[in-house]
């Protein structure tokens, strides 16, 4: 018991020292871009990651073997899924830093008006909230796409699998496409198809590979016919 414990104040411990490290890094990279620190879509976006990571945490608290695997995965990570991190981790950063840019510095034309930045803080905790509620369903949300043999790994039907088979990418589609709305940016808006086309193509081979690989996700597959969309995909 004691070691238990002890293991789970040690995951703890990375996972809140890792978010501080990450939005400490977002922080930095919003107001420099921006180059002033009243830019308040900036205060807007980094308040709500802070909230959503304090969510997460506290609506995981009881998920020490699902922290775990997402802060450091098991053996099995596919090849393909290597290169959409490499791929689209620096555009992820540049859609931040451009859409800083654009709306704190430069106010390059066109102007987003405000309804454009409420509709983008919306749609922002809307995407969050879809992916904290896959997260709290799924015991298996992983930050890579791999078979968890070693965690008895299940196909999950329940909360929102029940109606997509990839809700956690639903709602990152929805924020990632909401970040630069939120900062206020058309520029940021339009690079955003360089992260979220890949994401799509990640959702569809994901999917094949669940249906070689999981025992069961084949048939799920007929109970639920769509991977991102209801009626459409």
């Amino acid at each position: 018991m004691n070691n238990l414990f002890v293991a789970e104040n040690k995951i703890e411990a990375i996972l809140i020292i890792k978010s501080a490290a990450i939005f400490g890094f977002i922080i930095a990279i919003t107001f420099i871009s921006a180059g002033r620190l009243n830019y308040w879509q900036g205060w807007i976006f980094n308040g709500l990651n802070i909230f959503f990571i304090l969510l997460t945490y506290y609506y995981l608290f009881d998920r020490a073997d699902l922290i775990k695997e997402r802060l450091s995965p098991g053996s099995g990570m596919k090849s393909w899924d290597k290169i959409y991190y490499a791929v689209t981790t620096p555009f992820f950063f540049a859609v931040m830093i451009l859409s800083a840019l654009d709306a704190g510095r430069f106010k390059w034309e066109p102007l987003l008006p405000l309804l454009w930045v409420i509709v983008g803080m919306i749609l922002y905790v809307i995407g969050q909230l879809i992916v904290l509620w896959a997260k709290k369903t799924n015991k298996y949300f992983s930050s890579v796409v791999r078979i968890q043999k070693d965690r008895g790994q299940k196909v999950c039907k329940d909360g929102p699998y029940s109606y997509i088979r990839h809700p956690g990418y639903f709602g990152g589609i929805i924020y990632t496409i909401a970040t630069p709305l939120l900062l206020s940016s058309f520029w940021g808006f339009v690079i955003n198809l360089f992260v979220i086309i890949p994401i799509i193509i990640r959702t569809y081979l994901e999917d094949n590979t669940l249906q070689k690989e999981l025992d069961g996700y084949l048939e799920y597959t007929k109970e639920v016919k769509y991977r991102l969309i209801p009626k459409i995909w």
